[in-house]
């Protein structure tokens, strides 16, 4: 019984579920086919509406306010634009509404600046605005960035660095790695004062302080005979030369009489000397690009500025270690480089004249192989100037010296041109005819054809004599001036990606950066500044510091040509112009506090792929002297980093549009490094 009750009840429940599913059906059938509107129950009943349903005012159901209206649904949803017009609204009676307000007015034109115009076509008359210097505040307080990663989007600060140790006031780091020279097999050939950089991971990470009491450098050109004392606070120097008249101290100042071991009664003699000896190798006109290897306090690339001859003083971090910085504290082009047991980072045929007086390098070692590396550097027809005790003293030993000198020249095919007082000079042949003739089996051999004489970053010295092309590029560049702006032959050797010629690419550079730095000048004053030792860290073919010359700026540079990228460094020095090969992923060789301006023309989005930003620009802090600046031109897609670690740095940064205006890819920012103190 009780089973059946059950069975009856959930019938009975199945059933009314089924009714009220049809009648619901059919309500909303019946109130959604457009014959009738909804209405809005009110929930207000009282007495009076329920006694006399007739009064309009005690109804308890009011007309939905879209009575009458119809809406087209389709055109609702499809309709993805935004209107400035309002929608209208019906007013209830009686409602009086205020006029709709005014649509907003439309947003500036934006002003369209730079080099195309609106046909696309490229523009030559652009303007470049007035220089706006701006401080950045609160050094030190982390830097807040977004970073997405996939979907996520993580934020980071970036702290302040701190300031080194003061034993790193003079730290370079590939050549004070005292750790890795300690484990070299041998070092009888100099390897200790080659490049031995940290580990990944061990590199610099904190700021290089300045000496106590750093002043200001003193200007360029008073400079070349006076430093202040506190900015390279070593006196070994004035007391191992002090009688050969290349370093004094002078109260707070050491001053520069402009002496050398060999020419103790001042450069500007011994240059007038050698080009009465030589007439030919007229300074500033033939000889335009010069190296002196072990080069003391620079004194004779210092007096050759004055002739037009720019000159790359080179010694290594030995026993006189401030050498090179005290050169670099005078405004004259120098780098710390030994040739030790491998290829200088210089291209072949790079100098027209190479000199070396009391460099205290033995020469003919090792069949030669430092010999050969100076002839390869040289250029074809280019001059090997001597002056050493072997040349003029007649001691048994030096003698002997001598001797073998003249046996490895002559093998190498070089001409003793003139031999007189303590000054012996060799001239380099112009071709390769000589070699050629040379009887079988005679040392040092040729090269192998397919050995790439510019091939520099970490390559092995080679005792073999490096070949000229024997389409006589390197030998045929025309006369300074005029090769600054001439495209040489070897650009044809360069290796570009692209459908024009190179000579197209060459003057297009060329014109491009005339026209940049001419209105860097404009707008941010650039004759004020008082530049004198800049670096341009991504190079090309020159084009910066060719018009850093057009534009009368009284500095030199030197430009660095990245290992990521083409090799363009025999067309830099067929200009006239200096340059050295670099991977910016490694510290470069320099002392700290030695460049006042550092510029890098899309450096760090080619960089950013191989090695950390931040690495290339504590590199960048740590060599850039108080006071100085640096100019980043790159994408928009760094800026953002860069700006960050400026500021973690210290520097007073400021990001700039380019000429092309505020749209453009490409932006600049400028940094300005300040006197940072423990």
């Amino acid at each position: 019984m009780k089973g059946d009750a059950f069975k009856s009840a959930t019938v009975i429940k199945v059933f009314a579920f089924a009714l009220l599913s049809i009648a619901f059906f059919y309500f909303g059938k019946h109130w959604s086919d457009g014959s009738q509107q909804l209405v809005f129950f009110n929930s207000r009943q009282d007495s009076a509406s329920l006694t006399n349903p007739t009064n309009p005012s005690s109804q308890f159901v009011s007309i939905s306010p879209n009575f009458n209206k119809s809406f087209n649904l389709s055109s609702i949803i499809n309709d993805t634009t935004v209107s400035d017009k309002p929608l209208e609204k019906t007013p209830s009676a009686g409602v009086v509404l205020s006029p709709p307000p005014p649509p907003p007015s439309p947003p500036p034109a934006v002003q369209k600046t730079g080099v195309l115009d609106e046909n696309g076509v490229m523009n030559d008359n652009f303007e470049v605005g007035e220089f706006d210097p701006e401080v950045v505040d609160n050094w030190g307080v982390g830097n807040e960035k977004d970073v997405e990663e996939g979907d996520v989007v993580k934020r980071f600060r970036v702290k302040k660095f701190g300031l080194c140790p003061d034993s790193m006031r003079e730290y370079i780091p590939c050549l004070d790695n005292v750790e890795a020279i300690s484990k070299l097999k041998s070092t009888e050939r100099g390897e200790k004062f080659e490049r031995h950089c940290p580990e990944k991971g061990k590199g610099l990470n904190c700021l290089v302080p300045p000496p106590r009491g750093y002043r200001a450098p003193i200007t360029w050109p008073k400079s070349r005979d006076e430093v202040w004392f506190s900015n390279v606070p070593h006196a070994r120097l004035a007391e191992d030369k002090g009688g050969q008249n290349w370093i004094l101290i002078d109260k707070d100042k050491f001053k520069f009489p402009g002496g050398g071991t060999q020419f103790i009664h001042g450069a500007d003699q011994y240059l007038d000397q050698i080009e009465k000896m030589l007439p030919e190798i007229a300074f500033g006109h033939h000889v335009r690009v010069a190296l002196d290897i072990g080069c003391g306090v620079a004194s004779f690339g210092a007096y050759l500025l004055s002739r037009n001859v720019l000159t790359l003083s080179v010694a290594p971090k030995d026993v006189h270690e401030n050498q090179i910085q005290f050169a670099l504290e005078r405004g004259v082009p120098a780098m710390v480089a030994a040739i030790a047991t491998h290829r200088l980072l210089f291209p072949s045929q790079a100098f027209e004249l190479i000199h070396c007086s009391r460099c205290r390098i033995n020469w003919t070692r090792d069949d030669g192989i430092l010999l050969l590396e100076v002839n390869r550097l040289l250029r074809a027809g280019g001059y090997f100037v001597w002056a050493a005790q072997p040349v003029y003293k007649h001691e048994a030993v030096l003698e002997e010296q001598w001797e073998d000198m003249v046996n490895l020249t002559t093998r190498l095919c070089w001409n003793l041109v003139k031999k007189e007082g303590y000054i012996a000079i060799w001239q380099k042949p112009l071709n390769n005819s000589c070699y050629l003739s040379r009887e079988k089996g005679t040392q040092p051999p040729l090269c192998d054809p397919h050995d790439d004489p510019d091939d520099v970053w970490y390559v092995d010295l080679k005792a073999c004599i490096t070949r000229l092309p024997e389409e006589g590029y390197g030998a045929n560049i025309t006369t300074w001036p005029s090769r600054l702006q001439y495209p040489p032959d070897r650009l044809q050797s360069i290796q570009v990606d692209s459908y024009l010629s190179r000579k197209e690419l060459f003057n297009a550079e060329s014109k491009f950066w005339k026209e940049i730095i001419g209105g860097y000048v404009r707008a941010w004053h650039w004759k004020k500044l008082k530049l004198r030792n800049v670096m341009d860290m991504r190079a090309g073919f020159g084009g910066f510091a060719a018009a850093m010359i057009e534009n009368q700026l009284d500095c030199w540079v030197l430009n660095v040509v990245p290992v990521s990228g083409k090799n363009t460094l025999p067309v830099i020095f067929d200009r006239g112009l200096l340059g050295v090969m670099h991977d910016w992923c490694e510290p470069f060789d320099t002392y700290p506090r030695t460049y006042d301006l550092l510029h890098a023309n899309g450096l760090f989005s080619i960089e950013q792929k191989r090695c950390n930003m931040s690495t290339i620009m504590l590199e960048m802090d740590r060599i850039l002297r108080p006071g100085g600046r640096a100019y980043i031109r790159d994408s928009v897609a760094v800026m953002d980093e860069l700006q960050d670690i400026g500021k973690a740095m210290g520097w007073h940064v400021t990001v700039r549009d380019t000429s092309e205006g505020p749209h453009a890819s490409y932006k600049i920012l400028t940094g300005d490094k300040h006197l940072l103190r423990a």
